[in-house]
């Protein structure tokens, strides 16, 4: 008989990993266990989903006909315990499964505000359909909406938020957000659209938020208060990595993977955004929590469970969308030089060329196929003449060549 397979989460590692190995041809028997059920995207869930334009079922992966097909066994329960020198599982309904491997795609949960009132219990976030839903229901036109946080979640429900018909105000420490993902001048340029939009913005940290009556009162360390009606907190996640530590798996913020993604338990991989990289000098790399990254974290584990050799993966990437524009980055936004490219004034792309004028990353906005030609710059080393990147008539993709 094959071997077991048992996926513990199905976001996007998770159903990834199940995918990849059926189209390696694996014969793995694999399991999903995931307490939502059927494996879903969840992008949607701060903008078409949460403004109503895509339906529920629009989100999912696959149907469930093709987990049938493919011979994917979904159990909708939640693992309470994982027991990975016995192979086993236990769950929440007391079943116990048996696993010769293990994945785990946990995801992580919403970070809470360590501050009086940070754990109120009508404080809203975003990590589910049923978050979403909640949101959805609250946010009727002429709600007084706070969001603490202006990163991607809290910066794409702001969008949605304004465009429904609420009173948007933003709270953020960071006088622009986003700077490491797409540089300072183009992180500038999308954050100005708050307050274009007719949001409220505020930079300060948040001290306390108190519930008065059905008012919540979020008060800031400049002496402002904001008063709304509703709180969504956006100040990112919590890796879920209590079963891994549980089962004696390394964990530092994190589960400690290889390139591979396996833990330090050979049977158990970890990826997603639960997952963080020991480096190949012994330091522990950043965890991503992006898109691309999961899904590229699903194709690694299926393809070291298949005897296959591992994928090669270019620059990372990410995405958000906000007030009808749409943002693209590549690769690194920190390092080396800029070079901004203006179209009729208006900053479009930054890029980042390192000493010798190889690109390093790049960012656009409403850019089309610009990144993807980045992309393909930055993974062959290619070196760019600077003038040629700022000005918009020259096509990168002549550059890419």
């Amino acid at each position: 008989m094959s071997e077991q397979l048992v996926i513990v989460g199905g976001g996007l590692a998770g159903f990834t990993t199940a995918q990849e190995l059926r189209k390696f041809g694996s014969d793995l028997r694999i399991t999903i266990v995931d307490p939502e059920g059927l494996p879903y995207d969840r992008p949607p869930l701060s903008k078409e989903y949460f403004d109503g334009s895509m339906p529920a079922e629009k989100l999912a992966f696959r149907p469930a006909a093709w987990y049938e097909e493919n011979q994917v066994e979904l159990v909708t329960e939640k693992v309470t315990r994982l027991l990975p020198g016995e192979g086993k599982l236990e769950l929440g309904n007391g079943q116990v499964l048996t696993a010769d491997h293990t994945v785990l795609s946990l995801g992580g949960r919403a970070r809470m505000l360590p501050i009086p009132g940070g754990d109120l219990p009508g404080l809203l976030q975003l990590r589910t359909i049923a978050d979403a839903d909640k949101l959805r229901e609250t946010l009727k036109p002429g709600v007084r909406f706070a969001i603490i946080g202006a990163g991607l979640i809290g910066a794409e429900v702001a969008s949605t938020a304004v465009k429904m018909g609420a009173e948007v105000s933003l709270i953020d420490p960071v006088p622009v957000p986003l700077v490491p993902a797409c540089g300072a001048i183009i992180a500038g340029r999308l954050h100005d659209m708050h307050e274009a939009n007719g949001v409220k913005v505020y930079c300060a940290m948040t001290q306390q938020i108190e519930l008065v009556g059905e008012e919540y009162r979020i008060t800031m360390a400049d002496g402002n208060m904001v008063v709304a009606d509703a709180v969504l907190v956006a100040v990112g996640l919590v890796p879920n990595t209590e079963l891994a530590l549980d089962a004696g798996i390394t964990v530092d913020n994190g589960v400690i993977v290889d390139d591979a993604q396996r833990s330090s338990i050979p049977n158990v991989f970890a990826a997603g955004d639960v997952a963080r990289h020991r480096l190949a000098d012994g330091t522990l790399g950043r965890r991503h929590e992006h898109w691309e990254s999961a899904m590229h974290a699903g194709q690694n584990v299926a393809a070291a469970l298949a005897g296959q050799p591992l994928p090669v993966h270019g620059a990372g990437w990410m995405w958000s969308d906000r007030y009808g524009v749409h943002l693209e980055a590549v690769g690194d936004m920190v390092n080396g030089t800029e070079v901004l490219r203006q179209v009729d004034g208006v900053p479009a792309a930054a890029f980042r060329l390192d000493e010798e004028g190889r690109m390093i990353g790049a960012a656009t906005i409403d850019g089309g196929t610009m990144v993807r030609a980045a992309r393909r710059i930055i993974d062959r080393g290619i070196v760019v003449d600077a003038e040629k990147l700022a000005d918009p008539s020259v096509d990168l993709k002549k550059l890419a060549r």
